[in-house]
């Protein structure tokens, strides 16, 4: 309802747990939406806030106006809000913030603190003797006002704090306050067209008649598409405007994050297993709330039972959402889909430059999109009418958030297809532990594939005890016979393989000769990894890197041992044991530049690379059928992890990369080296059971109530001052257990553990404790960290302490 007397709820993008009212001034009642932002003041700055509900009744006596509407159009539709709501209140996070974390970067507008020149300023530039110095900073805010870090960056020097002080006191300058816009904005074009019947008799020049000849063929040019044949159109067509023989207009443009255009095909027929499911679950869609466990052995074809949901979806009227882990993924997904429906694709995604991403977003909110693909942040796209929502490979840590705003995309996806009554279809080879539970527990529907396509065979897969070459030297160590063997008839016979690493850099644990001591990260607790390719030890944590021609930081010796192994050693060996092959590596060193992943991929699909060395991005969902073997250098590196998770994730990562081997018409096999041939996540990955896995891992979670017996909360307490950092994580501890005390459910219900520090002391300079709740009810746990963080007297904005509540957490370290 709008009217004289309309109010706004609103959501500000700062650390406040709750929402505020706003009246709306008479000449913008009519553009407020539910959706938009509003600038608003806030105390003593403006700041933008977000539009949660519009009603024509407050219980706030005389609420302050807003001062503009900041959008055209929302950036989210209103059926969106409870999702929002249900985020801030499940993660105990500030509702603005989790607004603004969900939408794209760089939309959020707010006061800054700034300086300006007054009038007496003004007067002293024209009539007072000035100082160098001071004539400079008068100079540089006559032209506008600047924060005093602007006037550093623009002012050779900078004026000194003394010298602003002095300013101040003589009335020349005054403190003042300034809008910092918004970092991404529209792409805008002006469009030229020509007026008909305005053309004068007399005889143009030919610049201006080539424009003219120009604007008759194309009816409608672009200012920089003139440009291209005249580089004075801008003045030429301002003065053609000016005498009425052409018009311009400003136009949106949209930047186009797709690469070439792709061509269809037909759809392949379906196997029997395939359209079982495709069947089951097309009948869910448009019939309330679902969801779907797909379990299907790797190249069972899980990606053709998605593409005819969505058809099935789009029928209905009915928008798609695919979520998939990884960047390196996407352009496989979406050349899939596009592939079938064309343009109605949009991808979301953090390689996406900010404007491309905020024209997808916009773009999906005219509804011009119909189907989004992207990764965990997708989980967002601003659909109002959703029917599928798709989580490939849902077991995958990726889906985890960690930063601010904790959240869980393949949670929230769940949550968002309830709320839309829509159907939630979570993918994968090799599903969470989590998930799997639900399915026998009846909350999710399970629908298997158990056969790859085409009657293709699941890889043999070999185990190599690496205790057998642990007194070998050099690359033997970490290259059995077995795994050189293999890797010699693969390339003998032009086939394509991939060696698996967990871990990247050349070695990771250089150590010096004369005192035996590690070389540490001056920021960490943590020992650095050689690169060679930048002859440089690096932290992997906080990004500080050394020269490799540096002395020993203990005892100055230049005699450094480069020990352990990593994805760029790996690469380096096999490079000179295969001289005549091409040997490519994929890991966060190799594929940072935009375009390098789909670059890497393409060669591999082209069958140009004879060998991909990398970490576990090789691992998801890639279907290569010229890849014939698959070498795991060493299998433990996951289950090292002081983690109730690492077995599930050691058997996910290895079943995962084992089925890329033999996706074609030759059969496949893995060499799976492991210092621990006998754990069951080894032997379980090597028969490719995860019915077995299952059955080992659920029976211990139970027996130690891990989840999903029991729900858990970390809390990470960090500090760059040892003795405060301790000091908060003490003061929490003894206030939860404070609390437990005093509410026998409580005590009955929840465990703590800590406050420790944790299992890496210190990350970026900032040391770190945590303290870990596990509830063997949900209800209870909640109502206790409700307590505990909002009702109780913990300062969460402490300046010199940070505080961060990690629901549901994936990341002990």
């Amino acid at each position: 309802m709008k009217n004289k007397e309309t109010y706004i709820e609103v959501a500000v993008a700062l650390p406040v747990n709750k929402t505020f009212t706003y009246a709306v001034p008479g000449h913008l009642v009519e553009i407020a939406s539910i959706g938009q932002r509003a600038l608003i003041p806030f105390g003593r700055q403006k700041v933008s806030g977000y539009i949660l509900n519009i009603t024509a009744v407050t219980g706030i006596d005389n609420p302050k106006p807003i001062l503009d509407i900041l959008d055209h159009q929302p950036l989210f539709p209103p059926d969106m809000v409870r999702l929002f709501k249900w985020m801030a209140d499940y993660y105990f996070f500030p509702l603005g913030l989790a607004i603004k974390n969900a939408l794209p970067g760089g939309l959020n507008t707010r006061e800054r603190p700034a300086l300006g020149i007054t009038a007496e300023g003004h007067n002293a530039l024209k009539n007072e003797i000035l100082a160098p110095m001071e004539r400079l900073v008068l100079s540089k805010l006559s032209a506008a006002p600047a924060s005093p870090r602007n006037l550093e960056k623009t002012v050779k020097e900078g004026p000194s704090t003394t010298l602003i002080q002095h300013l101040l006191k003589q009335g020349w300058i005054t403190s003042v306050r300034t809008l910092k816009q918004d970092r991404v904005r529209a792409k805008m074009e002006r469009f030229v067209t020509l007026v008909e019947g305005s053309l004068p008799d007399k005889k143009l020049s030919p610049a201006r008649q080539k424009i003219v000849d120009q604007l008759r063929e194309e009816s409608t040019l672009s200012i920089g598409a003139l440009k291209k044949g005249h580089p004075n159109a801008p003045d030429l067509v301002r003065k053609m405007a000016e005498a009425g023989y052409v018009s311009i207009a400003s136009k949106r443009l949209y930047r186009d994050p797709l690469g070439e255009p792709i061509q269809s095909k037909a759809p392949p027929t379906l196997t029997k297993e395939q359209k079982a499911a495709v069947e089951t679950i097309g009948r869910a869609v448009d019939k309330g709330f679902a969801t779907f466990l797909l379990a299907g052995v790797t190249g069972s074809g899980k990606t053709e039972v998605y593409l005819r949901l969505a058809q099935t979806t789009l029928e209905r009227g009915l928008a798609v959402l695919i979520l998939v882990p990884e960047i390196s993924l996407i352009s496989q997904m979406e050349r899939r889909f596009r592939s079938r429906f064309g343009d109605r694709v949009a991808v979301l995604h953090s390689g996406l430059s900010a404007g491309e991403k905020l024209d997808q977003w916009q773009k999906i909110m005219n509804r011009e999109y119909k189907i989004a693909i992207g990764a965990r942040s997708a989980v967002f796209a601003p659909f109002e009418s959703i029917g599928l929502i798709i989580v490939d490979e849902e077991h995958d840590t990726s889906y985890k958030q960690e930063g601010e705003l904790r959240y869980n995309a393949r949670d929230i996806a769940v949550v968002r297809a309830q709320q839309q009554q829509a159907v939630a279809l979570l993918g994968s080879a090799t599903p969470s532990v989590q998930s799997f539970h639900n399915t026998m527990d009846g909350k999710y529907n399970l629908v298997k594939l158990t056969k790859r396509v085409e009657q293709q065979k699941l890889p043999e897969i070999k185990i190599v005890d690496l205790c057998r070459s642990r007194d070998q030297k050099g690359w033997r160590r970490y290259f059995s016979k077995e795994l050189l063997t293999a890797l010699g008839e693969t390339m003998h016979r032009n086939e394509q393989a991939i060696l698996f690493l967990n871990r990247r850099g050349f070695a990771n644990f250089p150590v010096c000769a004369s005192c035996g001591k590690s070389i540490q990260c001056k920021n960490c607790d943590i020992t650095l990894t050689f690169h060679q390719k930048y002859n440089a030890y690096k932290c992997h944590y906080c990004g500080f890197a050394i020269s490799s021609t540096s002395p020993c930081p203990s005892c100055g010796s230049t005699k450094i041992h480069h020990l352990g192994v990593g994805t760029e050693k790996i690469e380096s060996t096999v490079k000179e044991l295969f001289p005549g092959k091409n040997v490519q590596r994929m890991d966060r060193d190799t594929t940072s530049r935009k375009g390098a992943i789909v670059k890497m991929l393409k060669g591999l699909k082209n069958r140009e690379i004879d060998i991909l060395v990398g970490t576990q991005m090789v691992t998801k969902g890639h279907d290569f059928p010229g890849i014939t073997l698959v070498g795991i250098i060493c299998a433990d590196l996951s289950l090292s992890f002081p983690d109730f998770r690492a077995g599930e994730r050691t058997f996910q990562l290895l079943a995962q990369v084992a089925g890329r081997a033999g996706r074609g018409k030759t059969p496949g096999r893995v060499i799976l080296q492991t210092y621990n041939p006998d754990h069951f996540s080894i032997q379980c990955a090597q028969h490719q059971d995860f019915h077995a896995f299952y059955q080992k891992e659920i029976g211990s979670r139970k027996a130690l109530d891990y989840p999903p017996f029991s729900r858990m909360v970390q809390i990470k307490i960090s500090s760059k001052d040892r003795s405060k950092g301790n000091r908060q994580a003490e003061i929490m501890g003894d206030l939860a257990r404070d609390i437990i005390k005093a509410n026998p459910l409580f005590g009955k219900t929840i465990r703590i553990f800590g406050p420790l520090e944790s299992p890496l002391p210190r990350i970026a300079t900032r040391y770190r404790w945590q303290l870990l709740f596990k509830g063997l009810q949900l209800s209870p746990l909640r109502n206790f960290m409700q307590q505990l963080l909002f009702d109780s007297q913990v300062d969460r904005s402490h300046r010199d302490v940070n505080i961060a509540v990690d629901v549901d957490p994936f990341f002990m370290m």
